[in-house]
C-alpha cells in the first residue's frame, strides 16, 4: 500500500474543515489564506456526505463509492465509505481504529507507531490548524484565473509529486464550504469527490468517533 494513496482523499475532507472565505480577487492568494485561518477558528464540528468518482485511464467506466465523514476540533475525525464496501477509520488525537467489513478486520493504531497514519495525522493537523508555513512548504497554491471559486494545489514533495499531478478545489456557490475536489494523478487517473448535506457546528454524539460493530 502506498502511503500517498490515502492522502488525496484525506486532503479533500480536510479542506472541508473550513467554511469558504469571502471572494478574493483572482490571483490574490494571501488574503484567501488569511481568511481560511480566521474561518478555521470558528469551526468546532463538521459533518458531510460525499460521492467519490474514480476514473481509471485503462477503463471507460467510472468507479463510484459513497460515504460520510465527521470532524470535531481539535483532533477527532471519522471518515468512512458506506458503498460498495463499508470501511473507514476514526481518529481521536494520536489513537484510533480502522475497519473493513469485507475482511471483517478491525485494528487499533497509534500515529506514533504507524507510519501511514502518522503521515495522515500530520496532514490533518496542518489543515485543521491552517499551518501555512507547513502547507506552503508542501504545495504550490494558485487561484485559478478563469474561476475565482477554484484553487489549484501542486505538490512540492518529490514523493507525493511522483504520484499526484495536482488538486483542484471548488468552493460552493454560497462560499460556505468546499463543494468538490478533483485529484489528477500523474498516470492519467483522476478522482472527483462531491460533498453534500454539509453541516457546520452541529453537536456530534461521542459514539460517532467510535468504530462500528462489524456484521
Amino acid at each position: 500500500m502506498r502511503i500517498f494513496y490515502l492522502l488525496p482523499t484525506l486532503l479533500s475532507l480536510l479542506l472541508l474543515i473550513f467554511p469558504a472565505p469571502g471572494r478574493a480577487a483572482s490571483g490574490t492568494l494571501q488574503p484567501l489564506l488569511g481568511e481560511l485561518q480566521t474561518a478555521a477558528k470558528q469551526t468546532q464540528t463538521l459533518a458531510s456526505s460525499f460521492v467519490q468518482e474514480k476514473n481509471l485511464a485503462i477503463f471507460s467506466e467510472k468507479l463510484l463509492s459513497q460515504g460520510r465523514f465527521f470532524y470535531q476540533a481539535p483532533d477527532r475525525l471519522r471518515w468512512e465509505l458506506l458503498t460498495p464496501v463499508a470501511s473507514g477509520f476514526v481518529l481521536r488525537g494520536g489513537e484510533g481504529e480502522r475497519w473493513n467489513s469485507l475482511s471483517q478486520e478491525r485494528t487499533s493504531f497509534s500515529v506514533e507507531n504507524d507510519p501511514i497514519m502518522g503521515v495522515i495525522a500530520q496532514q490533518l493537523l496542518a489543515w485543521a490548524r491552517v499551518d501555512l508555513d507547513w502547507l506552503q512548504r508542501r504545495y504550490q497554491m494558485r487561484l485559478m484565473t478563469d474561476d475565482a471559486d477554484s484553487l489549484r494545489l501542486i505538490p512540492l514533495d518529490q514523493g507525493e509529486a511522483g504520484f499526484i499531478d495536482y488538486f483542484l478545489v471548488q468552493f460552493a456557490p454560497d462560499r460556505r464550504y468546499i463543494a468538490a475536489i478533483l485529484l489528477v494523478e500523474q498516470g492519467g487517473d483522476s478522482t472527483r469527490i462531491r460533498f453534500t448535506d454539509v453541516q457546520l457546528n452541529k453537536e456530534l454524539p461521542k459514539a460517532i468517533f467510535q468504530s462500528p460493530e462489524l456484521q
